[in-house]
């Protein structure tokens, strides 16, 4: 488990199983290399989330596929509103799996 969602978590484990199924439904996206991607994290950190990091995922998937796959291939860096500490956390995490 990564290091980052275990500081996280112990004070904000997102606990709702129902949350946490909803993001992952939202999380399917058009692009299979996004689908790809979300797969891989949900399956290794989807019981680890804390609000901290569903709030960031959920703006994260605010966004257009090919946004979305930009930040996630390190392509773009979040900017203004988007660019706040856990959506840059849950963003590296991304990218590492």
């Amino acid at each position: 488990m990564d290091n980052a969602m275990v500081d996280k978590q112990d004070s904000a484990h997102q606990s709702d199983p129902l949350r946490r199924a909803r993001l992952r439904w939202r999380a399917r996206r058009g692009l299979l290399e996004n689908d790809l991607i979300f797969e891989r994290f949900f399956s290794r950190y989807e019981h680890d989330l804390s609000d901290a990091d569903v709030a960031a995922l959920t703006r994260l998937l605010e966004l257009s596929d090919n946004e979305l796959m930009d930040l996630l291939l390190a392509r773009t860096e979040p900017e203004g509103e988007l660019a706040t500490p856990d959506v840059i956390r849950v963003i590296q995490i991304l990218r590492s799996v």
